[in-house]
């Protein structure tokens, strides 16, 4: 028997997707769809406002463009707007004919900047064969304001085709701004509308639409925890039933599972759940029959063994009796016969042994109790150690004592029994000169800590889970030998957890640990018995 493994320190920080729980991974999933949707509805959205929008501020540009042309070249109605006034255009391009143009009395600018019907922020200029003869914009105050020699030579590049483009002026922002032709050959009107309102209706949707998304994503997920959370409660479930079955001892004795292990409501017995709670509750009792069979068949084997072993013990006396009759007349047996006698005498012993062995083993599996008493373990180890001292000449025996008596509760016979089987175990397996320490403290929970520590080849990794099973085999360095039944461990694994307690084994290569936890009793008063770490040579 092996101890668990060490769980390892939780790690603080991002996980792997994989290593999530499926109600956080639906919850996610969930929420990210919901998010992707969201963000595809707002782009879209944006999108399709800002084509509207663009080709309204288009259509208000063509015709802005419209009116400055006709203004231009044949000035407002009559009625319509101050009064105009023609004079030459500056600067001329050179070469060509004298122009006059339409202007205002006082203003800035081509005179179609002050006519009726133009908005606020209007850029408007005249363009003659690349050269701007005159521009400016209305100013929100609707005055009339020059524009920069930089923002002019962008207006002069446009070609005259009365399609729309998108310009960032220089010094007054983004607009869009159409070149139309005038009357008079070479010469174009530039006019143009800003695009700010459209940029400012734009930003506006972005936000609502982010407010909107993310209380829409924020309800979506606490809708999600209780739909996720209500819709895997079956599953829940049976994940709480396979628990349950796991955490039972399926490897020994009587098992008795719950059946059904999951209830099935036969309305959903066609769901994915209802599938999987019908086929565990299958598994289980397909589970429970072969453990129920199982154990049969180890009751009628463990009863077998126990009829042969009572059985065995009257021939065995008997034969034991016989060899000792004939070992009183040894001298009148030729040599092969006394020779046979002692064999059979040694034999005999063996095998009784281990019909006492066998036996032990029968009452334990039937659940007998032990005679209890307090048992001071600190004597019975100065005892144990010293016996395989004399057993075992050629290791060295070391102990480990406290400085206070250790007492428990228990069957002082069964638990030297077991102290002996430890190190008869170790003297067996191990070669001469290998040392054996046998240590006895109290542990933090109060509880009884015997520890046999030897420094030998150590036990087989493949063998260590079996290592408390009957007539358990190893390699060379730990095979039957010396007299050895195979059933010294598996009887100390059956003492101990007859007296509530735990052995388990630790072994590598230089360093073996055999670890027995005993419930522990009140201690004594008593003088010291041992001193601590000294050795038996």
């Amino acid at each position: 028997m092996s101890s668990s493994p060490r769980a390892e320190p939780t790690r603080v920080g991002w996980r792997a997707p994989r290593s999530w729980s499926l109600r956080t991974r639906l919850l996610v999933t969930q929420v990210v769809l919901l998010a992707a949707v969201c963000a595809g509805i707002g782009v879209a959205t944006e999108f399709a406002l800002q084509r509207f929008l663009m080709n309204q501020l288009d259509e208000q540009v063509v015709e802005a463009a419209r009116r400055s042309a006709v203004i231009f070249d044949f000035g407002p109605p009559p009625g319509m707007g101050p009064p105009m006034m023609r004079q030459p255009a500056l600067p001329r391009p050179p070469g060509s004919a004298p122009r006059v143009i339409i202007r205002d009395a006082d203003g800035v600018g081509p005179a179609f900047l002050n006519a009726p019907g133009q908005e606020i922020r209007t850029v408007g200029a005249v363009v003659s064969q690349g050269s701007v003869l005159d521009a400016g914009v209305i100013t929100a105050d609707g005055s009339r304001a020059e524009i920069s020699s930089a923002a002019a030579e962008q207006l002069a590049e446009l070609p005259a085709d009365m399609r729309a483009r998108t310009v960032d002026i220089d010094g007054l922002g983004r607009y869009r701004v159409v070149s139309s032709p005038a009357h008079h050959p070479g010469e174009t009107i530039v006019t143009g509308l800003p695009t700010a309102d459209v940029d400012d209706t734009l930003l506006w949707v972005f936000v609502i639409f982010c407010v909107v998304g993310a209380v829409a994503l924020v309800a979506a997920a606490a809708a999600g925890i209780v739909t996720v959370r209500r819709q895997l409660e079956p599953l829940a479930r049976v994940s709480a039933a396979a628990q349950q079955v796991a955490d039972l001892e399926l490897d020994r004795g009587e098992v008795r599972l719950p059946t059904p292990i999951v209830k099935v409501d036969p309305a959903a017995a066609h769901t994915e759940i209802g599938q999987l709670s019908g086929a565990l509750n299958r598994m289980l009792d397909r589970i429970a029959g072969a453990l129920s069979a199982r154990q049969a068949s180890e009751t009628r084997v463990r009863q077998f063994v126990a009829d042969a072993s009572h059985e065995l013990r009257t021939p065995l006396a008997a034969i034991r009796g016989y060899t000792e009759l004939a070992q009183r007349k040894q001298g009148e047996l030729p040599d092969d016969v006394a020779h046979a006698m002692n064999r059979v005498e040694s034999e005999t012993a063996r095998m009784t042994h281990l019909v006492e062995d066998l036996l032990l083993l029968a009452r334990l599996d039937t659940g007998r109790p032990l005679q209890q008493g307090s048992v001071d373990l600190t004597r019975l180890v100065v005892d144990a150690v010293s016996d395989a001292h004399i057993a075992g000449p050629h290791h060295t025996w070391e102990l480990d004592l406290p400085d206070e008596p250790v007492t428990v509760a228990g069957d002082e016979a069964r638990l030297h029994q077991v102290l002996a089987n430890l190190l008869a175990n170790a003297r067996t397996h191990t070669p001469p000169g290998t040392t054996v320490t046998t240590s006895l403290a109290v542990g933090d929970r109060a509880d009884v800590v015997l520890t046999v520590l030897d420094d030998g080849p150590g036990i087989p990794a493949w063998l260590q889970p079996d290592v408390f099973e009957r007539f358990a085999r190893g390699d060379s360095s730990r095979s039957r030998r010396g007299g050895s039944t195979g059933l010294g461990l598996a009887i100390a694994d059956a003492v101990v957890r007859a007296h509530g307690g735990t052995i388990e084994v630790h072994s590598v290569p230089g360093r073996t640990e055999f670890i027995v936890r005993l419930p522990g009793d009140r201690p004594r008063t008593a003088e010291q018995t041992q001193s601590r770490a000294k050795p038996l040579r």
